[in-house]
Parts: structure tokens; C-alpha cells; sequence
């Protein structure tokens, strides 16, 4: 995530991030998306945004058929390339949305949304409970968020506010009678800074189930 002047707006600031650079992600898979969504029956999924396509890519690779979102016209291009290049661009659907405005109709086996904190405006509860609202009965809701900044970042880019793991459930409130938490977890993972200091940062992850 970068700093940005408060007049940008989220459309405006993603698509320049995109537009002003080469590709912007590895084009591999969240490694938690992986570990968590391995073992999961292939359905329908969708992938709330998907930046240059990484994890839609690898899900239809393994017989998912993905809704990839993204706010970044560039991005949803660059994607679309990506799964044409990996043999899968027929089981995949790109869709341009601004979230917290407008969100892909239907339901859906997984609904996936990693890292989706933005330092330019973003409801965040509002479109996590739409993603809730989207999963299908039976459906998994897959969630990662960072925890926090980097051990390396002294001094914050911009305001920004992280969920705990309890915190965010409460803010979802959903029914205990249809969801059944299967991974609540803090998971730290290596981070270098852009000038090469070792160091380290945390994730959450949840994974809910949804019931038939």
C-alpha cells in the first residue's frame, strides 16, 4: 500500500498505480489462498480484487470457474493476459467494479478477498458483508488481512486501522446457526523493505463455512 494526496480518488489512484508501472505483483498465488483453499471441492468462485489475476489464475487452473474484481481497468487487462497466456482464459470472467458502490451479482462456492485495505477510501465492513451475502450455502468465505504494519515501517504511510481477529467477526455478525468458523488464525510471514532491511509481518486469516 502507498501513500497518496487525500484528494485521490480510489478509481483514479489504483488504476494510476497500475497504468505507471510494470506489472505491480509476482503473478503467483497468495500463498494462504493455497494452503487454505487446496483441499476444497472446484465450484464457482469469486475473487474480490484481483489485481493482475494471480489467484484467479490459479484457481481456474484447478477447475474453478472465477469471477476475477478489480477497481483497475489496467489491472483487469493485464489479468485476462495472464490467464489467456496459463490456457484458462475461457474459465474466467473479469468484471470492473468500484466496491462499496457497485458488486457482482450471483452467488458463489468460494468468495475470496485478500488484503483488501486501501489507503484511499474503502468500505471495507460494508463489502466483506456483501462477500458473506455472496457465498453460496455450502460456500467457504476465505478472508486475509494484514494485522499490521511491517516490523521495518517506523513511521506509518497513512492512517489506517486493522482488524483483530475477533473484531472483524463481530463487525460480519454472522448467524452462528448458518457459519461455522474453520481457521481464526495470526500467521507471521518474512517482509523485506524496499531498501533491503530484514524483517517480518502478520496476517489474519479466516476461513468460514457456510451451511447447506
Amino acid at each position: 500500500m502507498t501513500s497518496v494526496p487525500p484528494p485521490a480518488r480510489p478509481a483514479e489512484f489504483w488504476e494510476s498505480r497500475y497504468r505507471d508501472s510494470g506489472r505491480v505483483w509476482s503473478g503467483r498465488p497468495n500463498e494462504l489462498l493455497v494452503r487454505e483453499v487446496s483441499g476444497l471441492t472446484p465450484g464457482t468462485a469469486l475473487d474480490l480484487g484481483c489485481g493482475e489475476g494471480g489467484d484467479a489464475v490459479w484457481l481456474a487452473s484447478r477447475g474453478w470457474r472465477v469471477t476475477g474484481v478489480d477497481i483497475a481497468a489496467t489491472a483487469l487487462e493485464r489479468a485476462a493476459a495472464h490467464a489467456a497466456e496459463a490456457g484458462v482464459g475461457d474459465r474466467v470472467a473479469w468484471e470492473r467494479h468500484e466496491l462499496g458502490e457497485s458488486f457482482p451479482e450471483g452467488s458463489f462456492d468460494l468468495v475470496s478477498a485478500h488484503y483488501l485495505q486501501s489507503p484511499v477510501a474503502l468500505d471495507q465492513r460494508g463489502v466483506l458483508r456483501r462477500a458473506a451475502d455472496a457465498v453460496a450455502p455450502g460456500g467457504t468465505l476465505l478472508l486475509v488481512l494484514h494485522a499490521g504494519w511491517p516490523s521495518w515501517q517506523t513511521e506509518p504511510p497513512f492512517d489506517a486501522e486493522f482488524p483483530t481477529l475477533d473484531g472483524l467477526l463481530n463487525d460480519l455478525d454472522l448467524p452462528a446457526a448458518e457459519w461455522t468458523v474453520e481457521t481464526r488464525e495470526t500467521v507471521r510471514r518474512a517482509s523485506t523493505s524496499p531498501d533491503g532491511a530484514d524483517g517480518h509481518r502478520e496476517d489474519h486469516v479466516w476461513r468460514l463455512r457456510r451451511g447447506r
